[in-house]
């Protein structure tokens, strides 16, 4: 009777964890604009930069333009949304503009940009500086109470210091303000891309698929041994 309430138990909470997981799954996949783009309450201010932008760039959503006939977030309007912090916009990391200005944000990780390899147009609260620094970018100007972070720069192109980083059989590739990524050219995979050919998905997958299934198994005849013998 005892192993039977146990396995009853186990079985109450792994079905909560599967649950738990699936809720958090179905968020992460909502569309673009059922997060960010209605983050904030209203829609685009008429003569914003980001609504400017948007008249010949795709449609409005939201605070968000939107890419015709696709989610893509082009241009995001986070601003005078009185927002004290920022900590997630990787739902527009195709965006070419992004305005955070009007918002009381003391401090922003330059990480929140990482992958933001399209913005050109960044306005901040004055108090903030550019993501990467200001040689990030072509042109940094301050206008009353905003800063435009313009124009940014590939840092695999900075004095070439960057790419030095990246190790032989791989080419640099900019990856948002300040940062870069070393991707393994054609043929090559692994740590520091040193090895040669195509990386072996099949034998991986099938030896992680058997592994599992053996492991299933094993637990199941385990549990029914205990069944069998209260």
């Amino acid at each position: 009777m005892t192993a039977g309430l146990s396995i009853f138990a186990f079985s109450v909470v792994c079905l909560f964890s599967v649950i738990v997981i699936l809720s958090r799954v179905y968020v992460d996949c909502q569309p673009a604009d059922a997060q960010l783009c209605h983050m904030c309450e209203g829609a685009l201010q008429n003569h914003s930069a980001v609504w400017r932008f948007c008249l010949s760039a795709g449609r409005i959503e939201g605070r968000c333009c939107l890419q015709d006939e696709e989610e893509n977030i082009l241009g995001l309007d986070l601003s005078n949304c009185s927002l004290s912090q920022v900590e997630d916009l990787h739902g527009a990391s195709a965006a070419v503009i992004v305005d955070l200005s009007n918002n009381p944000i003391s401090n922003i990780s330059d990480f929140i940009f990482q992958g933001f390899n399209d913005l050109s147009h960044l306005i901040l609260p004055i108090k903030l500086d550019c993501p990467g620094g200001n040689s990030s970018w072509d042109r940094v100007d301050i206008n009353h109470d905003t800063r435009l972070c313009a124009g940014q720069r590939n840092a695999c192109n900075q004095t070439g210091q960057m790419s030095l980083d990246c190790p032989e059989n791989s080419i640099c590739m900019p990856y948002g303000p300040g940062f870069v990524q070393c991707s393994c050219t054609d043929n090559f995979h692994g740590y520091k891309c040193l090895r040669e050919g195509h990386f072996p998905m099949l034998e991986v997958m099938a030896v992680l698929g058997g592994s599992t299934v053996v492991v299933s198994v094993l637990l199941w005849i385990t549990q029914r041994r205990k069944v069998k013998g209260t």
